[in-house]
């Protein structure tokens, strides 16, 4: 989640809350929809303890095994986040997340303005 937060830009209480309410995130994140997410604190809090037992490099290390065992980048190239194919997934995942809201704000409509038909 550090890593999404960082690349969103996005506060602790922030990222929080899109963990909680975002399809995109909680699929990035292979929880369930139904998830309730975590306190924002939790972020702060596994912060400190890496940075207090020195494990912020292991991790980095660890995440990018992760992603070279997938394809996802090379050793030693230089990566780009601006690629086409990087800017396309983040395209999709928006739209896949602008789906569910759209969805989302419809069913609550309709369930405020025709809640027996919905059920």
């Amino acid at each position: 989640m550090t890593v999404l937060q960082f690349a969103e830009n996005l506060t602790d209480r922030a990222a929080a809350h899109q963990v909680r309410y975002g399809m995109d995130l909680k699929y990035a994140l292979g929880l369930e929809l139904d998830d309730p997410g975590f306190n924002a604190s939790v972020l702060s809090e596994f912060r400190t303890r890496l940075v207090e037992h020195g494990m912020e490099e292991k991790a980095l290390d660890l995440l990018l095994t992760a992603l070279k065992d997938r394809g996802l980048v090379k050793a030693g190239g230089k990566q780009r986040t601006d690629s086409t194919r990087v800017l396309a997934a983040v395209r999709d995942l928006n739209r896949l997340e602008l789906a569910g809201e759209t969805l989302r704000a419809t069913l609550e409509a309709l369930a405020c303005a025709a809640p027996t038909w919905l059920t």
